[in-house]
C-alpha cells in the first residue's frame, strides 16, 4: 500500500518555519485522483480537485435530500471513501467508531445514489446531494434523517435541556434490519 505523509507548517511574519508537524498516513489512492494543494488561489479558485483532510486522514461531509433539500446525514470520508464515492456514484464514507469504510445502504438496502458532488470554497468538507433506495431512510436509529430532533432557543433551563422530536415516526425498525449487529453509537 502507498502512504502519504500529512504536513502541518506554521510560518512566521518573515516567512520562516517555527513549527513542523508531520503524520505517516495510508493512501491507496497514491494521490494521483487528487491534485496537491499548491496556493490558495488554487484550492479556491481553481478547477482541480485538492481536498484537504485533516490530521487523522478525514474530511467532513454533508448528505441531502437531491429532491427536498433535507438534511439526512453528517459523515465522514478519507481517502478511499472519497475516491469510490466518485467512481461508483453511490455514497461511501468512513467510520470513525468501527475504523472501517462503509458503503451506505449495503445491509440495510438504503443506498443514497450520487445525483451531486460539492466541494466548499477551500475543500475541507463535502456535500452529497443523494437519492436514497429502500424506504429513503438515512438514519441507523431508523428515522429518515439522523438530525430527527431539534434544540430549543430561548431561555435556559436549570436542568439539562430537553431535545424536540420533529420525526415522530420510525421509517423502519433497526433490529429487523441491522439484527444483532453492533451498533455504531459510542458513549
Amino acid at each position: 500500500m502507498a502512504k502519504w505523509i500529512y504536513i502541518t507548517a506554521n510560518l512566521n511574519a518573515n516567512g520562516e518555519l517555527i513549527y513542523l508537524k508531520g503524520k505517516l498516513m495510508p493512501n491507496d489512492t497514491a494521490n494521483k485522483h487528487f491534485a496537491i494543494r499548491q496556493s490558495v488561489e488554487q484550492v479556491e479558485e481553481g478547477n482541480v480537485l485538492a481536498p484537504k483532510f485533516d490530521e487523522n486522514g478525514i474530511i467532513p461531509v454533508v448528505t441531502t435530500d437531491a429532491n427536498s433539500g433535507e438534511l439526512l446525514m453528517h459523515g465522514y470520508m478519507n481517502h478511499k471513501a472519497l475516491t469510490k464515492t466518485i467512481e461508483t456514484g453511490e455514497a461511501f464514507y468512513w467510520s470513525r467508531s468501527r475504523k472501517v469504510l462503509w458503503h451506505k445502504g449495503a445491509t440495510s438496502g438504503l443506498v443514497q445514489k450520487i445525483v451531486e458532488i460539492r466541494i466548499d470554497d477551500d475543500q475541507d468538507a463535502v456535500w452529497l446531494r443523494v437519492t436514497v433506495g429502500g424506504n429513503g431512510a438515512s438514519c441507523h436509529v431508523g428515522y429518515r434523517s439522523c438530525f430527527y430532533r431539534s434544540i430549543p432557543t430561548g431561555a435556559l433551563p436549570e436542568t439539562p435541556i430537553e431535545l424536540i422530536y420533529e420525526e415522530t415516526e420510525k421509517t423502519f425498525d433497526p433490529k429487523e434490519v441491522y439484527g444483532d449487529a453492533p451498533n455504531p453509537t459510542k458513549l
